[in-house]
């Protein structure tokens, strides 16, 4: 009962802390509310108005430095021992990931690249968190040796040794005290790694602007998006005077193109940020948090929706870049995205047919003859 009341009392404490680091606004009463509830933490994760509060500072121009205070509030807050603190920072994630990534990778030359010291930081804490957490260990993948009969089959005359096939899907961490540049995607990519163990627990606005910043670190400017989608070859607009060899690239990336994509009518900002380098150790994780946001049942269609355009540009990218990982990943995920899609189409009609067939008709009445005598 008393860890209880103290975890009560550590939120509302923290909640008071956070409103008077954000600009006086109309938010201020609804975050007040927040703190008086009977679960206060839970309550600041689900709230829109909270994260539109805190997104809209995390937004600002002077940002991610140092000395901002509230870089230095999502960082104390992760330390907490509540898990719905926790996991309020976790749902900032792709926001200030993007925005970190966006400002290194985009600053301008002629000028002095801003601080980002506080980004840095919660990234750094982010890493630490799954560096304890993994105990030094890769992460491993083993897949059974195939050319081995299984225990279901027909008992053999003989024992045999099996050979699993191990894949390492991540290596061991090491600890780290800054964010260096070669160390950068790796630190990154383990805090996305971080944010999927949790996913199902994030709020549907946190997954849709991860998606919305993976469409643009994919390259939003790209002319050949729609190309991808397009039935025929001749979508790539080469015409019948190219060369051979330029027919020839033609034809084995017509290979790859999808066919029959409808086209996804998002209601939500389409992308956000710019292209970004994208090496295996972020392009990886992202996929995963995709698969989930394209795929999980429980998902609204506005997450389902973002993540379809999201994953259709990194193949588009993967493509250019001749990533073959990439590749193959993101068609998979986008021949799995139509089948689902087509399965809730067909469902819907057979739904429809079957409310028709089972709709009462009205009888007929017998026609009655008048004859006169």
């Amino acid at each position: 009962m008393h860890s209880w009341w103290e975890q009560i009392s550590k939120a509302r404490s923290r909640i008071h802390s956070l409103i008077n680091l954000l600009p006086s606004s109309s938010s201020s009463e609804s975050l007040l509310s927040l703190a008086d509830s009977d679960r206060p933490a839970l309550s600041l994760l689900s709230s829109p108005t909270a994260y539109s509060s805190i997104s809209s500072a995390l937004s600002a121009p002077s940002s991610g430095s140092g000395s901002d205070p509230l870089c230095h509030w999502l960082y104390d807050t992760f330390l907490s021992d509540d898990p719905h603190l926790r996991l309020l920072l976790l749902s900032y994630l792709p926001l200030i990931s993007g925005l970190y990534l966006s400002r290194v990778h985009h600053s301008s030359i002629s000028i002095t690249p801003p601080s980002l010291a506080g980004f840095e930081a919660v990234l750094l804490a982010l890493y630490s968190s799954e560096v304890k957490s993994r105990s030094g260990k890769p992460l491993l993948f083993t897949l059974p040796d195939l050319s081995q009969p299984s225990i279901y089959h027909a008992p053999i005359n003989k024992p045999f040794s099996s050979k699993p096939s191990v894949s390492i899907v991540s290596p061991s961490l090491e600890p780290q005290v800054a964010v260096k540049s070669t160390k950068r995607a790796s630190i990154v990519g383990v805090a996305f790694d971080l944010f999927y163990k949790h996913i199902s627990q994030m709020p549907s606005w946190s997954k849709i602007e991860f998606c919305q910043f993976a469409s643009g670190w994919a390259g939003q400017d790209c002319s050949c998006n729609d190309q991808f989608d397009e039935i025929h070859v001749n979508g790539f607009g080469v015409g019948a005077s190219e060369s051979n060899e330029i027919q020839d690239f033609v034809q084995d990336m017509g290979n790859l193109e999808i066919e029959e994509f409808d086209k996804v009518k998002v209601e939500v900002e389409v992308s956000k940020g710019g292209r970004i380098p994208l090496p295996w150790e972020i392009l990886q994780p992202v996929l995963r948090i995709l698969g989930h946001c394209l795929l999980g049942p429980l998902n609204s269609q506005d997450v389902k929706d973002a993540a379809s355009v999201a994953v259709r540009r990194l193949y588009a990218r993967a493509s250019h870049d001749l990533v073959p990982q990439g590749i193959l990943a993101t068609r998979s995920l986008i021949q799995l995205d139509r089948r689902a899609r087509q399965a809730v189409k067909s469902a819907a009609a057979a739904v429809n047919a079957s409310s028709n067939v089972n709709t009462p008709t009205k009888v007929k009445k017998p026609e009655v003859l008048l004859v006169s005598k």
